[in-house]
Order: C-alpha cells, then sequence, then structure tokens
C-alpha cells in the first residue's frame, strides 16, 4: 500500500511539472505575488513568449 502512496505521489508531481503548475508556484513564489487569474495570463505570456521566441531553425 505505501508503494501504490508513493507511486501516485510521483506521478501527481510529475503531472504539476508537466502542466507548469509547479513552474507557476515557483514564479508567485519568486515575485511574492498570489494566485490570480491576472498573474496566471502574466505567467502564461511570459512563460510561452520565452518557449516559443527561441527559433530553432531557418
Amino acid at each position: 500500500m505505501k508503494q501504490l502512496k508513493i507511486i501516485c505521489q510521483l506521478l501527481l508531481e510529475l503531472l504539476r511539472e508537466l502542466g507548469d503548475q509547479n513552474a507557476y508556484q515557483r514564479y508567485l513564489a519568486i515575485h511574492g505575488r498570489k494566485h490570480s487569474h491576472e498573474e496566471w495570463r502574466r505567467f502564461c505570456e511570459e512563460h510561452l513568449g520565452k518557449r516559443y521566441q527561441r527559433v530553432g531553425c531557418c
């Protein structure tokens, strides 16, 4: 039973990382802000903007 709980916790952590939830929590902590729709929008614009500005070819 303990192993199942550990596996579930690891799976949840992986999903949070893949879904940018952990990055958003770090963003809030670094900037000293609280969760809001505006902060999520700001985070997404900044985070996704950096990700897609890097052009790899051509």
